[in-house]
């Protein structure tokens, strides 16, 4: 069965349909109304899109328009700071930082933050502004993220640390040390050998959905597992960490264990647990987003996208949430379709249409 968790209109997003809503659009300098509607101005002679950062105009001076043919037969001019014609302030923010990300991404050693700013033309203090708005990271955190992700991928396949290192962009091994632990959750070396000495502690529990594994390594919980076979849950958690030492948790960590299906049962209680989260500055940068998502709400792809400030990454959410191998602790059960349809889960469409069935029962009462 096809769960909608809200109606259709709402996971859109606000429709702007009446004037009244399209005023307070204007108010807000909303984005999300770019693109739906433009607004003239009578005493100015132009029309700008909702986001336009110039000063707010009296109400009496507004028109509202659903097309920009209607808005310049009726006379107006485009405005030239929000550019309603083209991709727009928001839009040209965007590709500035897009832009940025790929020159870090592509350079062999970090490029200063004056470099990066005379690339996409911008002061260097308005610029790092504008990026960690967009990203949540200010740029030298960004390549650290990145360049984090690249030596979990390299470090397994080269004969030593210190070629993965280089091969990934650090340009000394101290730099990379001081903050090896962080990154890989582990001592390079047990990194590259598949965890070996990391030691791994796992229970398995039993709920409404199945089976849960839960593994914590000494930084916090490394995996929340769901499936129908305890064995497959424990056999993906070795080939996770192929030479970790991994042994059962004891009674202690077996509350642990209760704690997760208690929350699965009834996600009133909340969900507070240490967590170990290993993933690229972009994957943390969604999973945080999604655990501002309520208990028995939803959120599309597409909203997710809007709120980290990239509108243009909704595949790239979709992937970061396929990558996320903390159940319910990360909430990705909880962004949906845009129509508000169900589809794509990690462990079974089913497990999701059973959670958020469980949140929104919990949520109405």
């Amino acid at each position: 069965m096809i769960m909608k968790t809200k109606s259709a209109a709402k996971k859109r997003g606000p429709q702007f349909a009446s004037d009244k809503a399209r005023w307070q659009a204007l108010l807000k300098k909303d984005p999300r109304g770019d693109g739906k509607f433009w607004y003239s101005v009578k005493t100015t002679g132009v029309f700008c899109r909702p986001s336009c950062p110039s000063r707010q105009p009296n109400r009496e001076n507004v028109a509202f328009y659903t097309t920009i043919k209607d808005v310049e037969q009726a006379g107006f001019r485009a405005c030239k700071r929000c550019d309603p014609k083209g991709i727009g302030l928001v839009g040209k923010h965007a590709e500035a930082v897009a832009i940025a990300c790929r020159l870090i991404e592509q350079a062999d050693e970090l490029p200063s933050l004056g470099q990066i700013a005379k690339a996409v033309k911008m002061s260097p203090g308005y610029f790092q502004r504008l990026f960690k708005t967009a990203t949540g990271l200010t740029p030298k955190e960004y390549a650290k993220g990145h360049r984090a992700g690249r030596v979990k991928t390299v470090l397994p396949k080269r004969g030593t640390v210190t070629e993965a290192i280089y091969e990934s962009g650090f340009n000394s091994n101290g730099r990379f040390y001081a903050d090896s632990t962080k990154i890989l959750g582990m001592k390079p070396t047990e990194y590259r050998n598949g965890g070996t000495g990391n030691t791994i502690r796992f229970a398995i529990g039993e709920s409404s959905l199945g089976s849960i594994l839960v593994a914590a390594s000494q930084k916090g919980v490394c995996a929340i597992f769901l499936g129908a076979d305890p064995d497959v849950l424990a056999q993906n958690l070795q080939d996770q960490f192929p030479k970790a030492n991994i042994i059962g948790g004891d009674a202690e960590f077996e509350k642990l264990v209760a704690q997760v299906v208690g929350f699965v049962e009834s996600p009133g209680v909340g969900l507070k647990l240490p967590l170990d989260i290993r993933g690229t500055a972009f994957q943390q940068r969604v999973w945080k987003e999604l655990q501002r998502i309520p208990v028995g709400e939803t959120a599309s792809y597409s909203d997710v996208a809007n709120r980290i400030k990239l509108p243009k990454a909704v595949r790239a959410v979709a992937q970061a949430c396929g990558a996320n191998t903390l159940a319910v602790a990360i909430p990705c059960h909880r962004v949906v379709r845009t129509d508000g349809n169900i589809s794509g889960y990690r462990w079974g469409v089913v497990r999701k249409e059973k959670l958020l069935a469980i949140e929104k029962i919990t949520h109405d009462n």
